[in-house]
């Protein structure tokens, strides 16, 4: 379905087809008698008093060609909750074969001053469907004309359309297969990035050995397919100021090699590169509103195949941070392609704060389920600012413990660490205690496990059920309140 945003300053017009008003809590329409012809007034009151006022929005037929929409606005109202009843409203349109609205944003109560900003924001991103492959497509459209003074400035129609873009962008990742987006194919869609002003640097295999990459080009050595680091850099002041680092965790496709994973769900593991996606798509929306930071965003890019040149349990390989891995489970190998990322950002870039994403542990789908993604971090401004920006947008974490205490658990008599804790117990913990060792010099750093949160089989406010994009929205809004 294709949403089309139409904003005009020209006059409200009383027989417009279908037009959607904002009333109070209460549905109380008395401030709506400028606005809907008097008979139609007289029908409403009416029929309203057998309408459950519980809900949010109340549709009335006018006739078979026109239809008054009430969109209830609660007095404390938060952006996100103004987002969520956005999707409710998409919700509702889907199930109505009517292709043109009319919003009057003059009945917008005057307190909410960019409500119908964050009311289409919230029903672009619910709108959203991968039909790429599907031989018969929805061709419907959605035609929304804004009438008003309240109506979307400029500059925020910018900001939505920017997050918008890389939400998307971030969700049409991940929902590829893992035939189609393989990391050669991967690295050659970055490529594409350039046309928006951002630096892109991409090391092969070649570039990676000579590095000392090797904790990351074993993770995908089993594979036909090349394994990648790609770097993009967004330049949005002029000065060479400290950029803001992300990190993300890009791999393609996860069998779990030698130590091979069942077969039931592993189709779902073409999700395992959302990391790197949500990188991808932070980096892309702040290219496209033009934000006025510098940052840099890093993802690894592999595939994780049992193949005959596949790393081993056993195997030990040195890192580029120097230190040495023994690997006693191959599907452990998230933190193995974010270790010589992680390292490689630190020393390269020396930025202000470094964020990894990963969809990395089952075990935080075990703490957190699909409600919190599991933030570990060294820094508690950094963590207390991300808590607070997924408050914001609704795109929620929930700090875990690090403590030395763990470092026992991964500990190696053979190398310097082992990639699991064959203790049993912390998973997750353990996991980022493990790339914790990868920050050399104490940079503020946080780690996101998005394991629970990255794909979504029901849907959510703002999606409608497989890839969510989730991290996009939480990482701008971190860079909008606390880095511009």
């Amino acid at each position: 379905m294709t949403i089309t945003i139409i904003n005009k300053k020209s006059q409200f017009k009383k027989n417009s087809p279908n037009l959607v008003l904002f009333v109070d809590e209460k549905f109380n329409i008395a401030s709506l008698k400028k606005y809907i012809l008097e008979k139609e007034y007289s029908f409403i009151s009416d029929l309203i008093k057998t309408k459950d006022l519980k809900k949010e929005i109340l549709s009335f037929d006018i006739n078979s060609k026109r239809k008054i929409i009430l969109v209830s606005i609660k007095k404390n109202l938060k952006n996100f909750d103004i987002e969520n009843l956005g999707a409710k409203f998409y919700k509702m349109l889907s199930r109505i074969k009517t292709n043109e609205y009319q919003i009057n944003s003059d009945t917008v109560p005057a307190k909410f001053k960019n409500l119908i900003g964050y009311f289409l924001h919230g029903l672009k991103l619910k709108s959203y469907k991968f039909e790429k492959y599907k031989s018969k497509k929805q061709k419907e459209k959605i035609l929304f004309n804004v009438i008003g003074k309240n109506n979307i400035s400029v500059k925020d129609q910018i900001k939505f359309k920017a997050i918008e873009e890389g939400t998307f962008y971030t969700r049409d990742l991940v929902s590829e297969p893992g035939n189609v987006l393989h990391p050669d194919e991967y690295a050659k869609r970055l490529k594409s990035l350039k046309k928006y002003g951002i630096k892109i640097n991409i090391y092969d295999e070649k570039k990676l050995r000579k590095l000392g990459m090797n904790t990351l080009l074993g993770v995908g050595q089993g594979s036909i397919r090349g394994s990648y680091l790609v770097t993009m850099e967004w330049r949005g002041l002029k000065d060479n100021s400290q950029p803001l680092a992300f990190v993300g965790k890009g791999v393609c496709f996860d069998t779990g090699g030698i130590s091979l994973k069942p077969a039931k769900f592993m189709e779902d593991m073409t999700y395992d590169m959302a990391g790197s996606a949500v990188v991808v798509g932070l980096i892309k929306s702040l290219a496209l509103r033009k934000a006025k930071i510098n940052a840099v965003g890093v993802v690894g890019l592999v595939e994780n195949m049992p193949g005959g040149n596949a790393q081993r349990p056993g195997d030990i390989v040195k890192s580029y941070s120097g230190k040495t891995v023994e690997i006693l489970n191959t599907d452990a190998e998230g933190r193995l392609v974010l270790a010589d990322a992680l390292t490689y950002t630190e020393q390269k870039f020396k930025p202000k704060f470094i964020v990894d994403l990963a969809t990395l542990t089952g075990a935080i789908i075990v703490s957190l389920g699909s409600e919190y993604a599991g933030l570990f971090s060294n820094n508690d401004k950094l963590s207390n600012q991300l808590i607070n920006a997924g408050e914001s947008v609704e795109e929620k974490v929930w700090r875990m413990p690090l403590n030395k205490n763990f470092d026992k658990l991964i500990d190696s008599k053979n190398a310097d660490m082992q990639n699991i804790n064959y203790v049993g117990g912390a998973g997750s913990t353990t996991a980022a205690q493990f790339l914790q060792r990868f920050i050399l010099n104490k940079t503020p750093w946080a780690h996101l496990d998005i394991a629970g949160m990255a794909f979504s089989k029901y849907g959510g406010a703002l999606n409608s059920g497989g890839a969510t994009g989730y991290g996009v929205r939480l990482l701008n809004k971190l860079i909008e309140d606390h880095y511009e």
